[in-house]
């Protein structure tokens, strides 16, 4: 069969975020033969980009991408210059303390990197829990996490990982 499929689930800080983070890893979890890893800001490397398939990031909503994130991946520019990224599933999800606060800008930011780093973006197809929760940018949680948020943040951790094992195949 060969290597398994390796998903990165990468997040910043956040008790919201962390949680939203899980609940995408146990969807990852779910299709057979991904390896995935769930690293916090800034015990991942630059190593544990190179090695993913598949690299999902998180950020908290501070109206856009957070500094902090924003810096960890800007060292990773020389990456971008050789395309060591391409080809490589990306999505992300994010959580804020408000609705209206710009949730789906801060999801555009960071699929913005992935599109730069010419990866392949996987987000969510419309359903009616979108309705409720979640974007299909990317996986979302609005002052504090749902069932819905909890589905959805699955949902996108698992259509990652399928469509990264496809690839992979």
């Amino acid at each position: 069969m060969g290597d398994p499929c390796r998903v990165l689930v990468l997040y910043d800080h956040g008790d919201l975020l962390a949680a939203l983070a899980q609940e995408v890893a146990a969807g990852a979890q779910e299709v057979a033969g991904a390896n995935v890893s769930l690293l916090k800001l800034p015990d991942a490397s630059r190593e544990d980009l190179l090695e993913a398939d598949a690299i999902i990031i998180g950020t908290p909503n501070w109206t856009g991408i957070k500094g902090s994130l924003k810096r960890w991946l800007d060292t990773t520019g020389d990456m971008w210059e050789e395309g060591l990224l391409a080809g490589k599933v990306g999505a992300a999800f994010t959580t804020s303390a408000g609705r209206h606060s710009g949730t789906e800008f801060t999801l555009l930011n960071v699929l913005h990197w992935e599109l730069g780093s010419g990866m392949i973006i996987v987000g969510l197809p419309w359903t009616p829990t979108m309705e409720r929760s979640g974007s299909y940018y990317g996986a979302t949680a609005i002052g504090g996490l749902t069932d819905d948020d909890r589905a959805q943040g699955r949902a996108l951790g698992r259509r990652v990982a399928e469509i990264a094992e496809r690839l992979k195949r």
